[in-house]
């Protein structure tokens, strides 16, 4: 039985590098290629592939974790493979409960990626030891803390508001903004506005 596989990036030249590595082996076929979220979730539901490999970062619009949510979700989901370049802890968490069947880095070994696709068709979790580890260290660990005035940036960041809006409503200067959202950056393992609220939300705290 032929696997049939759709893969997500928002670079051209990434998707043509995975299609070479994921179509080498006889019993799996690239049927789709997409480089947006949105894009992709018409793209499933024209193809009905048996696996979704993922970037977690597709620039403008839904991130990976949301792309998985709403395969998920499908009435004949696929399975999703996350594969990036960040192993932040709190995000291989969010993606993983988001329902996500493994985490992959894009620096491993091809015949890995081809193991992982095999065993997400056959509805196993695949989790490079690495990542494993990280995702058991941060499952033990309480969520991280924030403070809150912390938690009150968060949600404002969250409506879109700019760091002067955020500076206004909480009667701030803007200094003070930032340097709450550096601290918020730190605490939840990220490194844009995006991902802190896409975090945010999958913690609770927008």
């Amino acid at each position: 039985m032929t696997i049939r596989v759709v893969l997500i990036d928002d670079h051209p030249v990434v998707r043509a590098g995975l299609r070479a590595v994921i179509d080498a082996p006889e019993n799996i076929e690239v049927v789709g290629e997409a480089g947006d979220g949105a894009e992709a979730l018409v793209l499933v539901a024209s193809t009905e592939p048996d696996v979704v490999v993922c970037d977690l970062r597709l620039g403008e619009g839904m991130d990976g974790i949301a792309v998985t949510k709403q395969l998920r979700a499908l009435p004949t989901p696929p399975a999703v493979l996350i594969l990036t370049t960040f192993d932040h802890d709190a995000e291989i968490v969010a993606a993983l409960s988001a329902g996500a069947a493994g985490y992959l880095l894009k620096d491993i070994e091809p015949a890995e990626i081809t193991t992982a696709i095999e065993s997400a068709s056959q509805g196993k979790t695949y989790l490079p030891p690495e990542i494993s580890a990280k995702a058991i260290a941060q499952m033990r660990n309480p969520a991280p803390q924030l403070t809150r005035r912390e938690l009150e940036v968060v949600r404002l960041l969250a409506t879109g508001a700019s760091n002067a809006q955020i500076a206004q409503e909480l009667f701030v200067t803007e200094a003070t903004v930032k340097s709450h959202l550096v601290n918020v950056f730190a605490k939840l393992g990220v490194d844009s506005r995006a991902r802190a609220i896409r975090v945010a939300e999958d913690l609770g705290f927008a």
